[in-house]
Formats: C-alpha cells, sequence, structure tokens
C-alpha cells in the first residue's frame, strides 16, 4: 500500500493539475496538521483517495469543538482511532504549549491526558486482535526524536511513551523541518519507524 503524507507547508509539486499522474497510485493520503484545508479538500477530490488527518497548531480554520471548521471529504481524526483501507490508525493533533492564547496548543500533562482517550480503544484491540494499531499520526514529534529545544517544537513526552508501549508499525508527524543529518527524516525506535513528513512523504506500508 502507498501512502502519501503531507505536512505543514503547500508543496507544489502536490499542488498541481498534473497530481494524479505523479501520485494517482497512492492508496492513502495523511495529513499531519498546519495546511490551509482547501488544498486537503484538493488531495481528496484529485486523487479520489480516502484522506485522513489531524490539526496543527496553525491550521487556519481550525477551531476546537466545531465540525463545521473541518476539511470537506477528509476524515478528521484528533483523538480517534480509525480502521481505514485494512490498516488501524489513530491520531493525535496539536503542539506544545508556548502562547496562552493560541488553539491546540498542550503542555507535557495535558498530552497525556488527551493520549488516555484513546488508550482503552487501542488496549481493546491489542486483546482482540494482537495489536494495537498500525500508524499514529500526529502533528508534533515525539520527545527526544525529530524535536527541537526552542519552546515552541519541543516533542510531546507522552508520544514516546506511547511508541514504547503500544509499538505503532509508523509513527507519522510534521512541524519540525528536516535538517539532513543534524535531524534526520527517518528514524527507527524500537518496533516503530518515526517519519517526519513535513512537507510530503511517500511511505510504502505492507497491509
Amino acid at each position: 500500500m502507498k501512502i502519501l503524507a503531507v505536512s505543514d507547508q503547500i508543496d507544489e509539486r502536490i499542488y498541481t493539475p498534473q497530481v494524479k499522474e505523479r501520485f494517482g497510485e497512492v492508496d492513502l493520503v495523511i495529513g499531519c496538521g498546519d495546511l490551509a484545508y482547501e488544498y486537503l479538500e484538493f488531495l481528496v477530490s484529485a486523487l479520489n483517495k480516502p484522506l485522513v488527518y489531524v490539526p496543527g497548531n496553525h491550521d487556519p480554520h481550525y477551531q476546537p469543538g466545531l465540525p463545521d471548521s473541518r476539511a470537506e471529504g477528509c476524515l478528521f481524526l484528533d483523538q480517534r482511532v480509525r480502521c481505514v483501507k485494512g490498516l488501524v490508525i489513530a491520531g493525535m493533533g496539536g503542539s506544545i504549549r508556548y502562547h496562552p492564547t493560541r488553539i491546540n496548543q498542550y503542555t507535557q500533562a495535558q498530552m497525556y491526558l488527551r493520549m488516555m482517550k484513546i488508550a482503552p480503544a487501542l488496549l481493546w484491540r491489542q486483546l482482540r486482535y494482537g495489536r494495537a494499531l498500525d500508524i499514529l499520526i500526529a502533528h508534533s514529534p515525539p520527545r527526544g526524536i525529530h524535536d527541537e529545544d526552542d519552546r515552541a517544537h519541543i516533542g510531546f513526552s507522552a508520544f514516546t511513551d506511547f511508541i514504547r508501549i503500544f509499538k505503532p508499525r509508523y509513527f507519522l508527524h510534521g512541524h519540525t523541518l528536516p535538517m539532513g543529518n543534524l535531524s534526520p527524516r527517518v528514524t527507527r525506535v524500537g518496533a516503530t519507524t518515526v517519519i517526519n513528513v513535513y512537507s510530503y512523504h511517500l511511505i510504502e506500508v505492507e497491509p
């Protein structure tokens, strides 16, 4: 299965009438936040494939708790677990809190509480099917993996613990800019492959 993951920045190689010629073979599109909904809606329409996404901390139209502020035709996955194209996918949007009045920003403790909301569903799937999930999509990186030291780009410790406990096959995120060898795009953590998808990344996943 081929997945096109996008995040943070509109990429002219994708936002083009030729997108189906370049990416028509993908089976699923994943959005990791901080993208205009027009971009997500264009992708789901042009490629005619399912698109799941979580909000970032700079989504132009997102207002927590308002269903009308979501991208049309796309599956909103924040604090949710769904089976899509045979893959179990969970989502967790937002960034570390660095500004007191901005939306979708959380302290480390608050993110632990948010993660607890999806834990029961994952534990049930682990007991019934022998696996909790295939992919966790987030906006921010785990603490100590692809994150940065400045206040706005610190990763979440809850994500690091989540990887250790639930062992998803993939953890996809955006929010931070890959910087070659200084900040690699792909990092293996135990059984989990952590990928920084900024601004897009193609992934082949065994079903």
